[in-house]
């Protein structure tokens, strides 16, 4: 990503919360944790079939 479409990104998310910061990262640490929460899934399974043994870092 440029440093551009970062702004872009930055304003969009910003005025999807009504302008409100605040508002703006709770959403990001939200969606954050949840990105998180599903990786943790990811490794779980990929561990479940022996894809981690594998070679190291398949899922990374």
């Amino acid at each position: 990503m440029s440093f551009r479409s970062n702004d872009t990104a930055i304003d969009e998310i910003v005025a999807s919360c009504n302008g409100d910061l605040r508002g703006a990262v709770r959403a990001l640490l939200l969606i954050n944790e949840h990105l998180e929460a599903e990786l943790a899934k990811a490794y779980a399974a990929a561990a479940d079939r022996g894809l981690a043994e594998r070679g190291g870092s398949v899922l990374h």
